[in-house]
């Protein structure tokens, strides 16, 4: 990141680091937080179990959408201006969720958080980078790892206390102070970015140097790929579906021939190590991705737990996630990142192993046994797969890299989340939960928990045949 101050730059790297965390942290928790609020949003605003599962998905879509248009406007107009729109996005969406008095209203707002989230984390990790340096890079990125997955033990947590205590609501303006004093401290202690140089002319119009037709056909391949899965197996949304490959394919045909591209896709293909680590990353996301949702349902209507009790349950993969993250971190500093993430994606798939033979008369100590080793292994797994895929890159493409990891994550996500949306509308159609569903729902609990445990072996291959990044000594 190049700075108009850089002496006092190098004087505050971990100043800078902790603000971005701030934000890195309190936008997963309230992301979460709101898994353990769905059943009371449910019996307050009378929603269905369709309308109730696009709750988690509809922030998914928004946060995806635009996220590479996004990433190219950050390299236009500076990483941390369009960082700092994003946390103030977010922190004014949340607010207005606690007007809503329809589902329809919140999923509007839960789609601008997400918009607002695809802002941040479309520019978090690159400008992490830079400010690590090569040498403390896995540090640094397991550090806001561990912001983002303390976020995540707190969210489900704090958001069955709060909906208990406070209601509903609370979960979403409660974190909105300490996103806008985030807000404060990136505007304070990061200095202002120059100009940014690449290897287009500077003289050219933005018109010119942003690249609309790709930005369009991006946009539009996944909302159509996104809303034809969830609506499957109707054939009007099989017909989106394929409509939604063809423009995929119409996308990457014009990154091909743009002058200023989105995406470099040739460069994009030849780079090994960060072709698959972002293939590992999109099913190993996606496979963690519904397990707050899948969990926190059978903890509570099958297990008959009360929110705060569900969150505390949901904690300890969350938890084990933010102590293993920065130690994996800075182990992939010194040694190849490929083996200790393979590892962390073993460990995972034995934790759906034992999630999936869960019942309704299973002891409750099978299903934290079985959260420890996902919260293990996805903590062995994530800072070391971001630090190979950014170590593999030039570092004038960790804008676009950091980018195109987060769209591999949150695609994982958007995408496991659709057909578990596909799922629930076959089985629950436009029901509200009752006591002679559960038998039904625990078959969705197995259905997206072997589904997971698919994804994370796919997840694990892609990582363990992604190659070096460092010679062996």
């Amino acid at each position: 990141m190049n700075s108009s101050s850089p002496t006092n730059h190098h004087k505050t790297p971990w100043l800078a680091l902790y603000s971005i965390c701030l934000g890195a942290f309190l936008v997963p928790m309230a992301m979460s937080a709101v898994n353990l609020a769905l059943p009371s949003i449910a019996e307050d605003l009378q929603v269905d179990a369709v309308l109730l599962s696009w709750i988690p998905s509809a922030p998914l879509w928004g946060s995806v959408v635009l996220m590479l248009p996004i990433a190219r406007l950050a390299d236009i107009f500076g990483r941390k201006l369009v960082h700092l729109l994003g946390l103030f996005l977010y922190a004014l969406s949340s607010l207005a969720i606690v007007w809503v008095d329809s589902i329809e209203w919140l999923l509007v707002f839960r789609v601008i958080q997400g918009l607002a989230s695809s802002f941040i984390f479309a520019t978090a990790m690159a400008m992490v980078a830079l400010l690590a340096g090569s040498k403390r890079r896995g540090m640094f990125l397991g550090i806001v790892s561990t912001s983002v997955y303390l976020g995540l033990t707190i969210g489900p947590a704090a958001g069955g206390l709060l909906t208990e205590w406070l209601g509903w609501r609370s979960v979403f303006w409660l974190p909105v102070p300490g996103i806008l004093m985030a807000l404060g401290l990136i505007t304070w202690l990061l200095p202002t970015e120059q100009k940014p140089t690449g290897s287009e002319p500077q003289q050219h119009s933005m018109r010119q140097r942003f690249d609309v037709t790709g930005s369009l056909l991006f946009s539009l391949s996944v909302s159509c790929l996104f809303f034809g899965v969830t609506g499957l197996p109707d054939i009007n949304f099989v017909a989106l579906l394929f409509l939604g490959l063809a423009l995929s394919g119409g996308f990457i045909y014009q990154q091909r021939h743009a002058s200023v591209p989105l995406v470099r896709i040739d460069a994009l293909s030849q780079n090994r190590v960060f072709s698959r680590s972002m293939l590992a990353s999109l099913y190993m996301y996606g496979a963690s991705f519904p397990v707050l949702f899948i969990v926190s349902l059978y903890l509570q209507y099958i297990q008959g737990l009360s929110p705060g009790d569900a969150g505390k349950v949901i904690l300890l993969q969350a938890l084990l996630t933010a102590c293993i993250a920065p130690i994996a971190g800075r182990l992939s500093d010194k040694y190849e990142p490929r083996i200790i993430a393979t590892a962390g994606c073993g460990l995972f798939l034995l934790g759906f192993v034992l999630l999936f033979f869960v019942g309704i008369q299973t002891p409750l100590w099978q299903a934290k046994a079985g959260l420890c080793l996902l919260g293990i292994g996805f903590g062995l797994f994530s800072s070391p797969n971001t630090n190979a895929a950014m170590s593999s890159v030039d570092p004038s493409r960790l804008g676009i890299a950091s980018a195109l990891l987060n769209l591999a994550r949150t695609g994982g996500n958007m995408f496991s989340t659709a057909i578990m949306v596909v799922i629930f509308n076959f089985y629950f159609a436009d029901q509200i939960l009752q006591p002679e569903h559960y038998p039904q729902l625990l078959t969705v609990v197995k259905i997206t928990l072997l589904l997971g445990g698919l994804y994370a072996l796919l997840g694990g291959y892609f990582s363990l045949t992604r190659g070096r990044i460092r010679l062996t000594k």
